[in-house]
C-alpha cells in the first residue's frame, strides 16, 4: 500500500470553472495541438487516510461516479494525449479495471504501484516504455504526471505544461501560498518563518521529457524513493534539469479531506446546472410558457434555450446538454417526455454525468390535473418511467403548473416553477426522481 506524504498548501477556495459547460464536455477540436507524443501517468495508490474514510478517496463516489473517473475524463477528452497509465495498489487493480470498463474509458492502462509515491510513479513511467507483455514500445516525448485526486485540469493548461516540458526538459504548476510557512524547534517553539512572497506551492500537473524523468528515477537514492515527494526536484538533482514553473489556475486543488469530496461534487453540480434546454413539442401554448420560463430562469443564472423538438440541427443538444425541460400542454404529454428520455438513452451521454429531465405540465389547457381523471398520464406511469430512466443515470422529475387568467397569479406561478426547476437541476437529487411537484 502506498504511503501518503504531506501535500503543499492549496487555495482554501477551489474556485469555479471560468467557462461553465465547456468544462464538462469535449474541447473544440484543434483548440490546442502538439506535434509530439504525450502520455500521462496518474498515481492513484494512496490510502486516503486524511479523509477519515475506509475507501481511498480516489475511489469515493459522487454523482454515481468515482473521483478517479472524473480525473481520467479530464485527460481522455484531450485528443493529443495518446495514452494514460493509472497506477494503483495491488489490491485495487481489479476495482480500477472495472471502473475503466464500466465508464468506457479509452487509452487506459492499469499498472500496479509501489510502496511509496515515487516508486508508483516510476512504475508508471516504465510502463510507458513497454507493452503489456513487457516488450518495448514507442516511448512518448513528454510524460505528464498528475494526481488522480485532482479532477479539475484543463486542456489549455496541459498544453502549456507539455510544450514547456518539451522545451526545457521539465515543467510544473505552481500556486501562491495562502499561509505563511514556519519552522519549529524540537521543543515545539518557533524557529523561523519564510517570506511568503518568495515561495510558491508546487502543484500538479508536472511534465517531463521521457528521458529526463526516467533517468532521474534510475539515478535517485533509496531515501528519495522512500521519503521524497517532488518529481521536479529529482529532475534537477539527478539530471541538472531546471524546471520551467508556470502559474496555474485555482482549479488545480487536490481532494485531500472528506470536505473536499463535497466541494468537488458541488463544483460539478454547479457547472452542470448553468444551462438547460426547453422542448415545446411545437405547441404555441408550450412556447409561450417556455419563453416566460426562459426570462425567469435567466434571473436565476440558468441559461435556457427553447426549441420545438430535437430533430435536425436541434439534435446537437443531445450531445452537449445535461438538463432538459419538456413542456407539455396536451393529453399526449407522457409520450412526449418518454420520447425525450428515449433520445437521451440513445445518445448515451448519461454514462458520465446524470442527465436531468424536468417534465413541466401546463394544467388547465385541455383536461383535469394529474391524478384527477384519465385525461392525462397517471402519476404511477410517470414514476415507472422515472424508475426505468434512473437505471440509465437519467433523473426525471415532474412539475405541474396550473393555468391562471390573472396576470399576477400567473407570474408568481411561473416564478415558483422556475425556482423549483432550477433547484432540481442544481441538486440532482435521486430522492425526488419520479415525484410530481406543484408550482
Amino acid at each position: 500500500m502506498q504511503k501518503e506524504n504531506g501535500d503543499a498548501d492549496r487555495p482554501a477556495d477551489p474556485g469555479l470553472f471560468p467557462s461553465g459547460e465547456a468544462r464538462m464536455s469535449s474541447h473544440d477540436p484543434g483548440k490546442c495541438s502538439v506535434d509530439f507524443p504525450v502520455s500521462v501517468v496518474l498515481p492513484a495508490g494512496g490510502t486516503g487516510e486524511r479523509t477519515g474514510l475506509q475507501t481511498p478517496k480516489q475511489f469515493c463516489t459522487f454523482l454515481n461516479r468515482p473521483l478517479i473517473s472524473y480525473t481520467i475524463q479530464a485527460f481522455e477528452r484531450v485528443s493529443w494525449i495518446q495514452s494514460i497509465v493509472v497506477v494503483v495498489a495491488k489490491e485495487s487493480t481489479e476495482l480500477m479495471t472495472d471502473i475503466v470498463q464500466r465508464f468506457q474509458h479509452k487509452r487506459i492502462r492499469v499498472v500496479q504501484g509501489g510502496s511509496t509515491r515515487h516508486r508508483s510513479i516510476f512504475n508508471g513511467v516504465r510502463a510507458l516504455g513497454e507493452g503489456g507483455d513487457g516488450a518495448p514500445r514507442v516511448k512518448p516525448k513528454v510524460v505528464i504526471i498528475h494526481d488522480a485526486v485532482r479532477p479539475f485540469v484543463e486542456e489549455d493548461f496541459l498544453y502549456k505544461i507539455a510544450t514547456a516540458a518539451k522545451e526545457h526538459g521539465a515543467a510544473g504548476a505552481i500556486r501562491p501560498l495562502v499561509s505563511t510557512v514556519i519552522a519549529t524547534t524540537a521543543e515545539g517553539y518557533l524557529d523561523h518563518s519564510l517570506e511568503r512572497a518568495r515561495y510558491r506551492a508546487s502543484e500538479m500537473p508536472q511534465g517531463f521529457t521521457y528521458d529526463v524523468i526516467c533517468r532521474a528515477y534510475e539515478r535517485c537514492s533509496e531515501s528519495d524513493f522512500e521519503f521524497g515527494t517532488e518529481c521536479l526536484h529529482l529532475a534537477l538533482q539527478y539530471c541538472g534539469t531546471n524546471a520551467k514553473l508556470i502559474e496555474g489556475p485555482p482549479t488545480l486543488w487536490k481532494v485531500t479531506y472528506k470536505r473536499d469530496l463535497a466541494a468537488a461534487e458541488s463544483i460539478i453540480k454547479e457547472t452542470l446546472s448553468r444551462s438547460a434546454c426547453a422542448i415545446t413539442g411545437g405547441s404555441a401554448q408550450a412556447a409561450v410558457l417556455a419563453d416566460a420560463l426562459q426570462k425567469t430562469m435567466g434571473a436565476l443564472d440558468v441559461e435556457l434555450d427553447v426549441i420545438p423538438d430535437m430533430m435536425g440541427d436541434n439534435a446537437r443538444y443531445l450531445l452537449k446538454g445535461w438538463n432538459f425541460i419538456q413542456v407539455s400542454v396536451s393529453r399526449r404529454c407522457l409520450s412526449e417526455v418518454r420520447a425525450t428520455v428515449s433520445a437521451l438513452e440513445a445518445a448515451n451521454r448519461a454514462l458520465l454525468y446524470p442527465v436531468v429531465v424536468v417534465w413541466v405540465h401546463l394544467n388547465g389547457s385541455d383536461g383535469p390535473s394529474l391524478g384527477g381523471g384519465t385525461a392525462t398520464a397517471e402519476p404511477a406511469a410517470i414514476m415507472d418511467l422515472a424508475s426505468a430512466a434512473k437505471l440509465r443515470n437519467i433523473l426525471l422529475y415532474g412539475v405541474q403548473l396550473h393555468r391562471s387568467e390573472e396576470a399576477d397569479h400567473w407570474e408568481r406561478s411561473v416564478l415558483r416553477m422556475a425556482e423549483i426547476t432550477s433547484v432540481l437541476i442544481r441538486e440532482r437529487s435521486p430522492a425526488l426522481v419520479g415525484q410530481l411537484l406543484q408550482a
